[in-house]
């Protein structure tokens, strides 16, 4: 199927829902949701962001902004995951506790408003990977277009790009908690630990990485064509420095580079039975 054809198909698809929430990260997948959502439905659609430890500041400026240019209606909640029982300890399914207490919220802001859906940003690339909180969007009834429309990532940016979104070429996102591997505890000073050192890696100009928390250690994913760039004297100096003075004691470069979903690699027959 042509990508002209897929996008009014959803279009189609998003005009007969009348009116929907949109879980809004300020992601890729979410701002184009929010946009084609805003162009077909106007006043009938909200784009929800949720604020948490697990949500960096930064992301949630662009949210902000980010709204602001597409003209939608936008509104903030907290959705706490370190209080949800049993997040904190990081199983295997901790994404299931973190979008059941999502997707409840956003159910409510949408019995409130008046909107009949809520919506989140799965695409159809998202089904190869692990993924629990599909479950939880499943049981709470949360429509993803995207992926029923057929959408790869590829087709999100390039749709993005011809609407002018500026977020066709940003890097792809996950939640802070992502970096910890499982039943390893997750806290709000670790989390803020993960924030600042890629805070400064961004600052360094660094894109499409992550720093991944393994107790003392720092483990830096980074794409494979900046890795050389790491290994400057200067910047690797620097580097060592500041996530020292953040709290790590070892700073670790994977020579592997940055993929998606690395934490599960280690417990990949345990995620078949999950």
């Amino acid at each position: 199927m042509q990508l002209e054809e897929k996008y009014e198909n959803l279009k189609k698809y998003i005009k007969e829902l009348g009116s929907v929430v949109v879980a809004f990260s300020g992601g890729v997948d979410s701002t184009f949701l929010t946009k084609v959502c805003y162009d077909v439905l106007k006043d009938k659609v909200m784009a929800v962001t949720a604020t948490s430890s697990t949500y960096p500041e930064r992301e949630f400026k662009e949210a902000i902004k980010l709204a602001e240019e597409i003209g939608v209606k936008h509104k903030i909640i907290r959705s706490e995951e370190l209080e949800i029982e049993g997040f904190s300890k990081n199983p295997i399914n901790r994404c299931y506790y973190c979008k059941s207490e999502l997707f409840s919220k956003l159910k409510k802001v949408a019995d409130e408003e008046g909107m009949k859906y809520v919506l989140d940003g799965t695409n159809a690339d998202d089904q190869g990977d692990f993924r629990p909180g599909r479950r939880a969007a499943k049981e709470l009834g949360v429509k993803s277009p995207l992926l029923e429309c057929g959408f790869t990532k590829e087709d999100i940016r390039e749709m993005s790009l011809k609407l002018g979104l500026p977020t066709w070429n940003k890097p792809a996102y996950a939640c802070l908690s992502s970096r910890f591997p499982y039943g390893e505890e997750i806290t709000s000073q670790k989390l803020s630990m993960v924030e600042r050192a890629e805070d400064y890696l961004l600052k360094l100009g660094f894109v499409g990485f992550r720093v991944r928390h393994h107790g003392d250690i720092a483990r830096i994913e980074l794409r494979k064509d900046q890795i050389n760039r790491m290994l400057n004297e200067d910047i690797r100096k620097d580097v060592v420095a500041k996530l020292k003075e953040i709290g790590f004691k070892y700073v670790a470069i994977d020579l592997e580079g940055y993929r998606t979903g690395s934490m599960n690699e280690a417990v990949s027959e345990l995620i078949q039975n999950v």
